[in-house]
């Protein structure tokens, strides 16, 4: 990656007690150190990728990733696992093109349990 390119970020929501949780644990992992993890509840609308608003990335975790490519849901995930040593395997897996649409279905669901943590 070359100084002009973007390292990959993740854009996620910080007052969702899960989605933080599990963002620590990304973070604190192997690789989490070249991640840029923008924690949409509390960041300035500057932090934010070109195009992704506020309230989009508070519905769906987004990333861009190392091309500079903003993705969301199951996507975001399997970009977010190929940018961490330890979870590439799964990256692999979930980005390939039998899961993707199986894996986007659970996040949807996961979407519609986590508005009753809120």
């Amino acid at each position: 990656m070359d100084a002009a390119q973007p390292r990959p970020a993740v854009f996620y929501d910080g007052a969702c007690p899960i989605c933080r949780r599990e963002i620590a644990h990304y973070r604190g992992g192997e690789g989490g150190e070249a991640i840029e993890w923008v924690d949409v509840s509390a960041c300035g609308a500057e932090a934010l990728a070109p195009g992704l608003t506020r309230e989009a990335a508070l519905a769906r975790m987004h990333v861009r990733d190392a091309d500079g490519r903003v993705v969301s849901g199951a996507r975001a995930f399997a970009a977010l696992w190929l940018a961490l040593p330890r979870w590439r395997w799964l990256g692999r897996i979930v980005g390939s093109a039998p899961v993707a649409p199986v894996a986007e279905l659970g996040y949807r669901a996961f979407l519609v349990v986590r508005r009753l943590w809120r």
